[in-house]
C-alpha cells in the first residue's frame, strides 16, 4: 500500500504537471484550475505535515502519554551488534531528562556547572542549536540535575527544572517568554527533586507543585499567570506526571501522589474523584488511563492497582496486587496487557483487566526502562552502574512471552555518573531514530527499515 506522504507527493507532482499546462488555456478554466492547483498543493503539503506531525515525540510518553507511537516503518530485527549508530553527543550537561523531538529538532535539559539549562539539538545531526538557563543546579546524592522532559506546543517548549523552576521559550532560538517556581505556587523540591514533565493541554500548562495551596496548578500558556489551583486536592508532590482524558462528560487531570490517584476538572481543577494510593518512599510511574479505568503502580513494595471511574464519578477497586512493582522504568499498555519491570518478579506482561500475570521473566534482562511501543515493538533499557555493560533490547509486546528481535550493549558510558546512580533515561523513538542517554552522552541510532 503506498503510504499517505507518498499519495501526497504523486497528487502534487500531478497537479504540478497540470499547472505547467495552465498557460496553453484561457479565460475562467484558466483560473479554475489555477484554483485548484494552489487548494491541492496546499492539501497535499498538509498530509506530508500530518504525517511528519505523526512521526514526532512532542513531550513525555509521546503525543498522548501513552507511550504508543503511530509511527511505522521501523526495523523489525537489528542486525547483530544493534542498529548503526548516527550520532553522538558529549556534551548536554549531568541528569536524567529525557526527550521530545518535533520539527527535527530534540527538546532535553542537562546541568553544567552550577545551572540547569533547556538544550535544542538538531535532531538528525547532535548539533546543539541553543540552549537557555532554567535555574540553579538540583544536587542529589543519585546524581545532580534535571529529571524531566521538555514539552514542546507549536512554537514554544516548556520545561520543569529539577529546582522546580518552570520555563516557557521560543522553540526557534531558545529566547526566555516567562518562568515561574513551584515555589511561588505553594510547593516544595520533593527528596529526589521536581521530575515532572508539564502537560500543555488547550490554553493551559498544567504542573504539580503540591502542597496546600493546591497539588495542581493550570497556567496560562502564553503568560504563566495562574488559572486555577486545585484546592480540594493538597497532596505533596511526587514524582509521576499528569495524564489528561475526557471521560463522564468532562476532561480531567490524572496525577498519583504518596497518598492518592485522583482526578481534577480541567476546566477549573475541581477534585472529581480520589482513590487511596499506599506510596512509599517514591512514587514515579505515570499512570494510564483505558476503558474508564486508571492503573497505577509504584515501588518499594506499593505493587499495582487498577480504579474504575463509574458514574457520577464515583471510584471503586478493580484489583489491588504486589505483581507489578514498578520502580521508575515505566509500564506500557499495548492492547490488553501491560509490560514493564516489576522489582518483584522481572520483566512482567500482565492483564491490564484482571491484574493477572501473563508470564514474567528474571533472566531475560536486569532492571530497567522500557521505552515506546512502534508497531507492536518495545524498545527495553537495562539500568547500569558503570561497571556493568548496559544492554538495549528490542522485544515483540506479546503475551506470549519475551521475544528478542535484537539487542546490543551502549558503549561509551559516562564517567561522570554518581556512584548511586544508574542509566536512568526512558529511551524514545522518533522519526525512524531511536534515542538513549547516560547523563552528558546522548546517542542516536537509526532504526528506519530500508
Amino acid at each position: 500500500m503506498i503510504s499517505l506522504e507518498a499519495r501526497a507527493v504523486v497528487a502534487l507532482n500531478a497537479w504540478v504537471v497540470a499547472f505547467k499546462q495552465v498557460n496553453g488555456i484561457s479565460g475562467i478554466m484558466k483560473k479554475n484550475i489555477t484554483r485548484v492547483v494552489a487548494v491541492s498543493s496546499l492539501l497535499a503539503l498538509s498530509l506530508t505535515l500530518r504525517v511528519a506531525a505523526a512521526n514526532d515525540w512532542p513531550q513525555w510518553r509521546g503525543l498522548d502519554r501513552t507511550d504508543v507511537s503511530q509511527e511505522t516503518g521501523v526495523l523489525k530485527q537489528w542486525p547483530e551488534g544493534g542498529p548503526k549508530q548516527v550520532w553522538l553527543n558529549k556534551d548536554a550537561g549531568l541528569g536524567y531528562s529525557g526527550f521530545s523531538i518535533v520539527g527535527g529538532k530534540l527538546f532535553t535539559m542537562g546541568a553544567r556547572g552550577e545551572t540547569e539549562f533547556l538544550i535544542a539539538l538538531d535532531a538528525n545531526t547532535g548539533k546543539q542549536l541553543w540552549c537557555t538557563e532554567i535555574g540553579a543546579l538540583l544536587t542529589n546524592n543519585w546524581g545532580d540535575g534535571p529529571r524531566g522532559t521538555p514539552t514542546v506546543d507549536a512554537d514554544r517548549v516548556y520545561a520543569l527544572g529539577g529546582q522546580g523552576t518552570l520555563v516557557c521559550c521560543d522553540v526557534a532560538g531558545g529566547k526566555l517568554l516567562w518562568k515561574k517556581t513551584m515555589k511561588e505556587l505553594g510547593g516544595k523540591v520533593p527528596q529526589w527533586g521536581y521530575t515532572e514533565s508539564p502537560l500543555v493541554d488547550g490554553k493551559l500548562v498544567v504542573c504539580t507543585p503540591g502542597g496546600a495551596q493546591g497539588a495542581m496548578a493550570a497556567l496560562d500558556k502564553m503568560t504563566g499567570a495562574v488559572v486555577w489551583q486545585s484546592k480540594e486536592f493538597t497532596d505533596l508532590a511526587q514524582y509521576s506526571s499528569i495524564i489528561v482524558v475526557n471521560h463522564n462528560g468532562a476532561r480531567q487531570y490524572i496525577q498519583l501522589t504518596m497518598q492518592s490517584v485522583a482526578g481534577v476538572a480541567a476546566a477549573d481543577g475541581k477534585l472529581l474523584w480520589r482513590s487511596d494510593w499506599v506510596g512509599k518512599i517514591a512514587v514515579i510511574p505515570t499512570p494510564i488511563f483505558h476503558d474508564g479505568c486508571v492503573y497505577v503502580t509504584s515501588g518499594y513494595k506499593a505493587g499495582c492497582k487498577l480504579v474504575k471511574i463509574g458514574e457520577g464519578n464515583q471510584v471503586s477497586d478493580v484489583y489491588s496486587s504486589p505483581l507489578m512493582e514498578n520502580h521508575h522504568g515505566g509500564v506500557v499498555l499495548v492492547g490488553d496487557y501491560l509490560y514493564g519491570h516489576s522489582l518483584s518478579a522481572g520483566w512482567v506482561c500482565q492483564n491490564f483487566k484482571t491484574g493477572e500475570q501473563v508470564w514474567a521473566d528474571k533472566k531475560v534482562l536486569g532492571k530497567g526502562a522500557i521505552g515506546c511501543c512502534t508497531e507492536g515493538l518495545l524498545y527495553c533499557l537495562s539500568e547500569s552502574n558503570g561497571k556493568d555493560p548496559a544492554a538495549v533490547v528490542l522485544i515483540e509486546a506479546s503475551p506470549k512471552g519475551w521475544k528478542e528481535h535484537g539487542r546490543f550493549t551502549l558503549d561509551p558510558q559516562t564517567t561522570q555518573r554518581s556512584s548511586k546512580g544508574r542509566i536512568w533515561t526512558h529511551p524514545v523513538v522518533a522519526n525512524g531514530k531511536l534515542y538513549l542517554r547516560d547523563q552528558e552522552l546522548i546517542f542516536c541510532f537509526d532504526v528506519k527499515a530500508k
